[in-house]
């Protein structure tokens, strides 16, 4: 079974510490039996509500029709649809165990469907430790989304110092980074949440600007006129 990769973002500050990942692809690799297994022992589904799940994974197929061709029929033995209504549900269910482990190290976590951000609150002083608090927590994440064939993927993994402009002022330039494995990932000015961009200070300053901006190329296509 093929892994793929979620990606996160980590918020250190009071600091705050915020870490957000996502999952690339992640929809397509959600195992149905151990979907199956997690709706009936954890969820409670049984009898004909978890028959109908049961039904609505088995033995789905389909196949490429293009200019008069046919592809082979591909069975569908993983995934659930992303653009459907369940499906963000059931990626929910599927990785529920996440809160779990990261309630073990006093981490808080925020999903959104695939994408996940982890919080964590600390002293200006108390940096070193709180970021290789964070760094277990993601470890042990990380052993947990391999075991649902998912993985995180280091190079959309983000992370972000936040408080108050002093406190921002005094780690400007010693902020730990959090180590992942080989993969280091040094303190961003800024990240990107759910399309809201938010900075290091709590600012929308660059979400407007970058708004504004959308804004503006969209009037300036709509009034330009037509050849």
């Amino acid at each position: 079974m093929q892994s793929h990769t979620t990606n996160f973002r980590f918020l250190c500050t009071h600091t705050r510490t915020h870490t957000h990942t996502m999952s690339r692809h992640a929809f397509d690799t959600i195992d149905h039996q151990l979907l199956l297994h997690r709706l009936e022992r954890q969820s409670g589904l049984c009898g004909v509500v978890l028959a109908c799940f049961s039904s609505y994974f088995t033995d789905r197929s389909f196949r490429v029709l293009y200019n008069g061709g046919k592809s082979s029929v591909v069975f569908v033995l993983c995934s659930v649809p992303q653009g459907s209504v369940i499906g963000p549900q059931l990626f929910a269910l599927y990785t529920a165990d996440l809160e779990e482990v990261t309630g073990q190290h006093k981490v808080n976590l925020h999903l959104y469907a695939d994408d996940s951000q982890l919080y964590v609150h600390c002293q200006c002083h108390d940096t070193t430790f709180t970021v290789a608090r964070l760094g277990q927590c993601v470890d042990n994440t990380g052993h947990l989304l391999a075991a649902n064939r998912l993985q995180m993927n280091p190079a959309k993994t983000e992370l972000l110092w936040a408080g108050s402009k002093h406190n921002i002022s005094v780690l400007r330039g010693h902020a730990p980074a959090l180590q992942l494995g080989s993969d280091t990932v040094t303190a961003s000015d800024h990240v990107r949440v759910l399309r809201v961009t938010i900075s290091s200070v709590f600012s929308l300053e660059k979400h407007v600007s970058k708004t504004c901006t959308a804004c503006f190329y969209w009037l300036g296509c709509t009034n330009s006129p037509k050849t």
